[in-house]
């Protein structure tokens, strides 16, 4: 049986800021033409660019969903604690992403996980008012969003067929080759930042010595470069597709 590998379509584009935090008006049509790059590298009314070091928290788990982030710089996950306080990492974020877009689903909602940075980040974070009304009236930024959706809601369900069909060892080499990005870049090789092998495993769902060991044999066989961070080989992919 061959195995069950998806990769997620190109990262959507959203093209060159040309005015920052402006909008601009055609000479032969007089309309304003609404610059999405621009409205998401810039503060404005309704959000604002923060800093947030490593480890530090966008939002919590079982407070009030009022924002939308979107990731300008850095990477970040989301993570879910049990009511017994076992804690499970079920997502992982990267610049160019949206976070805690539940915030739009209905008022008095509250977040079911908490966003955690695992690199220093530079985020734009946008008032829920001031995202539902961006949504309605600008259809640039609503296709945006939507495709981000649409990608987010890809990667769900090759997460499940991945984690219903493969092996441990192979869900490991997809999880990193999807860090990496492998195919949305040309580089043979990419580095990801450090992610400790706890992480890992709850991602996968396996144990931490599982993952150890998983990385210590790619290692060897040449797949990846690890210490510290992780450089990723293309060579990985074997992993997938051997059968």
């Amino acid at each position: 049986m061959a195995p069950v590998f998806e990769f997620l379509p190109d990262r959507f584009s959203i093209g060159s800021v040309v005015v920052p935090g402006r909008n601009l008006r055609t000479a032969e049509t007089g309309s304003t033409q609404f610059e999405v790059n621009a409205f998401l590298a810039t503060a404005g009314l309704g959000r604002r660019i923060i800093q947030v070091k490593t480890k530090g928290v966008l939002f919590s788990q079982g407070h009030a969903a009022d924002s939308v982030f979107y990731l300008q710089k850095g990477c970040a996950k989301l993570v879910v604690v049990s009511r017994s306080g076992k804690e499970a990492t079920i997502a992982l974020f990267s610049a160019g992403d949206f976070i805690g877009e539940e915030a739009i689903a209905g008022t008095g909602g509250l977040r079911l996980a908490t966003a955690v940075t695992t690199t220093a980040c530079k985020v734009v974070k946008i008032e829920r008012s001031e995202m539902i009304r961006v949504l309605h009236e600008e259809h640039a930024f609503t296709d945006v969003f939507l495709k981000f959706l649409l990608a987010r809601s890809l990667r769900i369900q090759a997460d499940l067929v991945d984690q219903l069909f493969n092996s441990s060892e192979k869900r490991l080499a997809r999880l990193l080759l999807l860090m990496a990005e492998f195919g949305k870049r040309e580089d043979a090789e990419t580095l990801i930042p450090k992610i400790s092998q706890e992480t890992l495993a709850e991602m996968i769902g396996t144990t931490r010595s599982r993952v150890s060991f998983f990385m210590n044999r790619f290692r060897q066989l040449g797949f990846i470069q690890y210490n510290g961070g992780i450089r990723v080989h293309k060579s990985l992919l074997n992993v997938i597709l051997h059968d």
